[in-house]
């Protein structure tokens, strides 16, 4: 199975990439899997590009098609203004609207204060609910005061073995069958 990381941290080191790892390593754990993580700052310019042409550029175009090949996603933002960064959204604007169809997504996010936990439920979930995505019911979020606190390690593992747990059910063809919600869940309490 393939799952596709998408990163939108700007700074190296990135809190929001550490997360990111933290989250597919804990999914590896699970399942076995193959990971491909995309950093959307290395791909800001064809963004932008795609939006002013209407065509991807070479790297973009890949992210796009490892995106919609994935068989799971774990997509992880840094906060800004309340919510998730403007090139992530732009990521996601310039996608196929039908790419994230029955797809399992993890989604998380960073900030620099607990204040902005519910960007998850008010902003991510909803966004991703709206391209049809399958989204796990732990969304991950890491203040600053997360990091080697209590807490934040069984999120991370709580998510995961939920991403883990859909990610069997998408086969990988041309059209992606919807599992309803309520097998989802039924899988989930399985494990």
């Amino acid at each position: 199975m393939k799952l596709v990381v998408v990163s939108a941290g700007l700074s190296v080191p990135s809190s929001t990439r550490l997360l990111a790892d933290r989250l597919a390593a804990a999914v590896a754990d699970r399942t076995p899997v193959d990971t491909e993580v995309i950093e959307l700052r290395d791909l800001a310019v064809e963004i932008a590009h795609q939006f002013t042409s209407g065509f991807p550029g070479k790297a973009l175009a890949a992210a796009q098609d490892a995106v919609t090949g994935a068989d799971g996603l774990i997509v992880v933002t840094p906060v800004f203004s309340a919510s998730y960064s403007g090139l992530f959204k732009s990521f996601f604007d310039v996608l196929d609207k039908d790419a994230l169809t029955g797809k399992p997504v993890l989604i998380a996010a960073t900030g620099g204060t607990a204040r902005h936990s519910l960007v998850l439920d008010h902003a991510l979930r909803p966004l991703f609910s709206y391209l049809r995505a399958v989204v796990v019911p732990t969304g991950v979020y890491a203040a600053s005061e997360d990091w080697g606190a209590e807490g934040l390690p069984e999120r991370i593992e709580r998510a995961a073995r939920e991403l883990a747990a859909l990610m069997p059910k998408t086969e990988r063809r041309e059209e992606r069958e919807v599992v309803p919600f309520a097998e989802q869940l039924a899988a989930l309490r399985a494990s």
